[in-house]
C-alpha cells in the first residue's frame, strides 16, 4: 500500500485516496451560534464542511488560482472547503446564524466499514468527485445531507472521537450523499429543470400513501402548477397524475403479491380513497383486477412448491 503521509492527508484531491485503501480521521466536530463575528482569515491542514442550519453569514475565500472569492451562505446550504485553503468567516451584527461543522483528513484503512477507494472504485460520481479538484464548493442540500452530518457528529460526541464502526459507515455515506449531489449539481447547471423533477419524484414516493394533489407537489417544489406539469411530462413522458397512479398501482401490486393485508385495505395504504375507483384503476395500470392479481401470485406460488416437493 502507498504510505499516506498524516501531515498532509487532509486534502479530498489525492490519486491516494482512490488507488490505495484509506479510512477518516476527524479533527474537530461541533455545534456553534455565531453572532457578531469577524474570523481572521486562518488556515487547516485538513477538509471542513460548514453546514447553515440557520440564519446567514459570509465565508470568504482564497483559492490558489488568487483572488477572492465572497459566498453567503443561507440556511440548508453547506459549503467544503480544502485542505489548507485560506479562509474566514464573517457573521454580521443582528443577524446571527447556527452551524454545524467537520473537519477531517484520513489515515491507513482500520478495517471497520468500505475505505474511501472501495467507494470511489465502485461509485463513478465519488471517483468524479475526488479527481476534479476545487478550493470550495457550495451546495444547497434537499434535506439529505443534514441528517447524515448530524448523526455523524453526535456518534463523535459519544466515542469521544475515537470513530468506530458506526462512524465509518455514516461518513461513507456522507461522501456518497455529497458526490451525487454534486454530480446532480453539475448537470442541472445546463437543465435545471431535471432538479425540479427528480424532487417532484422523490416528493411522489414520500407521499403517494396520501391524497395529494399537483398543486401540493408544486408548493413542495416551489414551482407554479402549471410549469411543473409541463416539464414532468417533457422530462418523464407522463403527466404527474399519471406517475402518481403508476406508482400507487406498483406498491398494491407489491402488497398484494408480498402481504396479506385484506384487498378491501389495499386502496387506503396506497392513498386512494374510493375501493371502485382503485379497481377500475389497477385495471387499467396492471391488465386485470386485484383479485385476479393475487390468485395469480398464488397459483404461481403453488406451482414451484410442487416442482421443489417432487
Amino acid at each position: 500500500m502507498t504510505n499516506l503521509n498524516l501531515s498532509s492527508s487532509g486534502s479530498l484531491f489525492q490519486q491516494v485516496l482512490i488507488e490505495g485503501d484509506y479510512s477518516p480521521h476527524f479533527f474537530a466536530y461541533y455545534y456553534k451560534q455565531w453572532n457578531n463575528y469577524n474570523m481572521s482569515y486562518h488556515q487547516h491542514n485538513s477538509t471542513e464542511i460548514m453546514y447553515l442550519i440557520s440564519g446567514s453569514c459570509i465565508v470568504d475565500v482564497r483559492p490558489s488560482s488568487g483572488g477572492e472569492e465572497r459566498v453567503r451562505l443561507k440556511r440548508g446550504e453547506l459549503i467544503i472547503l480544502d485542505a489548507n485553503v485560506p479562509h474566514r468567516l464573517i457573521v454580521e451584527e443582528g443577524a446571527p446564524c447556527r452551524m454545524l461543522n467537520v473537519e477531517f483528513g484520513f489515515m491507513e484503512y482500520r478495517g471497520v466499514a468500505p475505505s474511501v477507494g472501495k467507494l470511489a472504485r465502485e461509485e463513478t460520481a465519488l471517483a468524479e468527485m475526488l479527481q476534479l479538484p476545487f478550493s470550495s464548493l457550495v451546495m444547497p442540500d434537499p434535506e439529505e445531507i443534514y441528517h447524515v452530518l448530524k448523526g455523524l457528529v453526535l456518534e463523535l460526541d459519544q466515542s469521544g472521537g475515537k470513530g468506530g464502526s458506526m462512524v465509518d459507515l455514516l461518513f461513507c455515506e456522507l461522501l456518497l450523499r455529497l458526490s451525487r449531489l454534486r454530480q446532480e449539481q453539475l448537470h442541472t447547471s445546463q437543465q435545471p429543470s431535471q432538479l425540479y423533477v427528480r424532487r417532484s419524484i422523490e416528493f411522489l414516493h414520500q407521499n403517494y400513501d396520501q391524497n395529494i394533489q399537483v398543486k401540493d407537489i408544486a408548493a413542495a417544489v416551489n414551482l407554479h402548477p402549471g410549469y411543473l406539469h409541463r416539464i414532468f411530462k417533457s422530462h418523464t413522458g407522463r403527466t404527474l397524475s399519471d406517475y402518481l397512479n403508476m406508482l400507487r398501482m406498483e406498491k398494491a401490486k407489491m402488497l398484494l403479491g408480498q402481504s396479506d393485508i385484506p384487498i378491501a385495505e389495499i386502496a387506503d395504504y396506497v392513498g386512494i380513497s374510493s375501493r371502485q375507483y382503485f379497481h377500475l384503476l389497477f385495471k387499467k395500470y396492471a391488465d386485470c383486477t386485484p383479485v385476479e392479481f393475487r390468485n395469480s401470485i398464488e397459483r404461481h406460488a403453488w406451482s414451484y412448491e410442487e416442482y421443489d416437493f417432487q
